[in-house]
């Protein structure tokens, strides 16, 4: 795959580590759904992994955990282990499996343990020190692209092959 031309100070996802890797960002992340902030920090970890937009993990304590409800069921990551899954609740609707967190991570993601991820797909808005977030393609990896990301992504048909 040939990663697309960087322009100015843009990260490509192609030189993202596989293992991925696991940053602090102080970078202000937040989370929208029904005109509610479901979660904002500056305190969030990010996940980078080769051909992936990065993923932004929220300490629990800069969430409003009222609106997080458990779902039934999980997956597992090869690197991070089992994750598991919760539903945004609003007054106004459920929107199901629109988060993950993995309770227990091998060591070297430790320190995202408990911290939990939105799927930029499944929620009103998402944003990155302001800037607006669009969804990976294909909602399987949850990654958030900004303009400073450049690509090409995988997860959309056609790529799970790369």
């Amino acid at each position: 795959m040939e990663p697309s031309k960087r322009q100015g100070p843009q990260e490509s996802v192609w030189d993202y580590p596989r293992p991925p890797r696991l940053e602090r960002t102080s970078k202000t992340i937040r989370v929208v759904v029904d005109g509610l902030t479901i979660a904002e920090t500056n305190r969030a970890m990010r996940m980078l992994e080769t051909s992936h937009p990065p993923v932004y993990y929220i300490p629990p304590e800069d969430m409003d955990l009222r609106r997080l409800r458990r779902e039934p069921g999980g997956s597992f990551c090869e690197w991070k282990g089992p994750a598991y899954y919760f539903a945004i609740v609003t007054p106004r609707r459920v929107i199901g499996r629109a988060a993950w967190y993995y309770p227990d991570p091998p060591d070297r993601y430790s320190a995202m343990a408990e911290y939990v991820a939105f799927y930029p797909s499944k929620i009103d808005a998402g944003y990155v020190d302001g800037i607006a977030v669009e969804a990976q393609p294909g909602d399987f990896y949850g990654g958030w692209i900004t303009p400073d990301i450049v690509g090409p992504f995988k997860g959309g048909p056609g790529t799970m092959g790369w």
